[in-house]
């Protein structure tokens, strides 16, 4: 995306925001159909940084729409109804649910707005992120059309897989036996439902994506799941085309975000973003859109929370901290799955090689502790492992006179934990030749790593000691009681956190100003790094893979932005 391109999107914001706080909401009279739906547009229009642009386009144009064709009150209310009628798998079993304010919005604009007798909209595009239970809702849409709507519907869902497309399928089916648990009206089979009344012949059925045996259809409603992973759109095609004699027909495409950027998609979501901007003109097309706004960090609650309007309903804030965890300590597979399916944003590995094993081992020297002298200024950094692998602890001396950097790492490893490790034999050579130190136990002990941190600051003077909030929390209670509470600082491992260290550290590194000792797991944890960036371009090393060590290299970091950021 252009300089250009993003100061366009920023200004829509300005301008969209700007629009919806002169809109008079009252004069809708929003509450008289619901009052969730009223506090929904109310809050999208009073709260824009809580809100993506394209929702806020959305909830203007749902404005735009009523100004043009009224709101069929009658209609909107008839399907809540119905909906808060059903009941739905969950965690307790089947049960009702109540409609929240956004699935309000969200149905409202579905049923509020007809033109000569005829609904107006007949494309939704719900692109959320996982767990806002856009499968389970949508299949209402099904269930309704096959009882209320033409006596000869039919309703499809469809997704690229047997497993996906009978998600919602199944939610159908759970649904209808618990309206008709005799069958007395409609037949249940595993991918068939059939009326059985005389005057109706309405069925749902559940499609795959073989598209060349489903010619002679006459879809009434289309439900496509998780459409941003297909290749093509042969089976969407043939389905909606099949949809002309019909005069109320209804696509719905739900998906979240992939890596699939050359499916049909990705171009079709630029298309609804169009539309919701204003370049083109389709009253038939509603698109509920949820992703960060530009210049958002992934990294943030408040943006979990803009992306996910479940956030606290269907799922909980601490699975979005428990995932990040591990998008960061995973490597970029575990990265890319956080920014597609809970940032909702579409996205493909780019990270880049940063700083090779030669180069690592080419600013190796020989730094023995014992024989520093003076005691000078130091900071020291802890990255703790989880009992199975390798703790790392760096201490980083700056060279004032000749401007260098030089960095410390010891490592340290449980023994118990090495019987049957993965990198046994690797880590047992490391040991016996002095590079990694074994800590009785079968996990990490504290107070060595405690103990090692106090004699570094007997050697050097210790600024600071830089540590991960999330983790490291019973050794940052050690060296507190210790006498080093004052030194202590928390460094958030955002991407954000490490963009100046990783700039800084590759220019040193090449010019020849930062220097490392010679332990070749040094050598090892640089090798397994590669270069990410977020969407901010902001960059921070992760793992290859997620079996890999990185830690000494994220140490060596943290010291250098515990250099940046002290002040005398």
């Amino acid at each position: 995306m252009t300089e250009e391109e993003k100061d366009r999107l920023r200004q829509a914001k300005l301008d969209v925001t700007e629009d919806l706080a002169n809109i008079d909401i009252e004069r809708y009279r929003l509450s008289e159909v619901d009052s969730r739906l009223y506090r929904y547009v109310q809050e999208v229009a009073s709260n824009p940084e809580g809100h993506n642009l394209y929702e806020q386009l959305a909830v203007r144009r749902f404005f735009t729409m009523c100004d043009r064709y009224g709101i069929n009150v009658t209609e909107v209310q008839q399907f809540f109804d119905f909906y808060e009628c059903l009941y739905f798998p969950g965690k307790g079993g089947q049960q009702r649910y109540k409609l929240t304010p956004v699935q309000c919005f969200q149905f409202a604009s579905i049923f509020a707005f007809w033109n000569d007798g005829r609904r107006v909209v007949r494309e939704a595009v719900l692109y959320v992120p996982r767990k806002f239970s856009k499968t389970t809702s949508t299949a209402s849409l099904a269930i309704f059309d096959v009882l209320y709507g033409d006596a000869n519907a039919e309703c499809y869902t469809a997704a690229n897989s047997a497993d996906q497309a009978k998600k919602c399928f199944d939610v159908i089916r759970g649904c209808m036996r618990r309206l008709d648990p005799k069958e007395k009206r409609y037949l249940v089979n595993e991918q068939t439902i059939k009326s059985r009344r005389k005057d109706r012949s309405a069925f749902a059925q559940c499609l795959t994506a073989n598209a060349k045996t489903k010619d002679g259809l006459n879809a009434s409603t289309v439900i496509m799941d998780e459409f941003s992973q297909a290749t093509d759109s042969e089976l969407l095609t043939v389905l909606t085309t099949s949809m002309g004699v019909r005069d109320n027909p209804l696509t719905v495409i739900i998906t979240t975000a992939s890596d699939v950027f050359d499916g049909p998609f990705y171009e079709m979501l630029q298309g609804y973003k169009s539309v919701l901007l204003g370049e083109y003109e389709d009253d038939s097309l509603f698109a509920h859109i949820f992703e960060p706004d530009l210049d958002d960090a992934e990294d943030e609650e408040s943006t979990w929370f803009k992306v996910h309007p479940h956030l606290g309903v269907t799922v909980n804030l601490d699975f979005y901290q428990q995932e990040y965890k591990k998008a960061q300590r995973n490597g970029s597979e575990a990265m890319l799955a956080f920014r597609t399916k809970l940032l909702n944003i579409y996205a493909e590995n780019e990270q880049r090689a940063w700083i090779s094993s030669t180069l690592a081992r080419h600013i190796s020297r020989p730094m023995a502790l014992d024989a520093i002298k003076g005691r000078p200024d130091a900071m020291v950094a802890i990255d703790l492992s989880e009992s199975d692998d390798f703790s790392a602890v760096t201490m980083g001396l700056y060279d004032v006179g000749a401007k260098n950097f030089h960095f410390h790492t010891a490592y340290f490893f449980p023994e118990g934990a090495l019987p049957g490790h993965a990198n046994e034999r690797l880590y047992r050579v490391w040991a016996e030749k002095g590079f990694l130190t074994l800590t009785p136990g079968d996990v990490i002990d504290y107070r060595v790593i405690c103990d090692y941190v106090l004699y570094l600051n007997s050697v050097v003077r210790v600024l600071g000691i830089g540590y991960d909030p999330w983790k490291s929390q019973e050794v940052i209670n050690m060296l507190a009681a210790s006498g080093a509470g004052n030194v202590i600082k928390g460094i958030r491992q955002t991407y954000g956190t490490f963009t100046a260290p990783v700039e800084s550290f590759e220019h040193g590194a090449k010019t020849g100003h930062i220097f490392i000792n010679d332990n070749p797991i040094n050598a090892y944890c640089f090798g397994n790094a590669v270069l990410d960036s977020d969407k901010l371009e902001n960059c921070k090393p992760i793992k290859r893979k997620q079996t890999q060590k990185i830690d000494g290299v994220i140490t060596k970091l943290m010291c250098l932005r515990l250099f940046i950021d002290y002040e005398r």
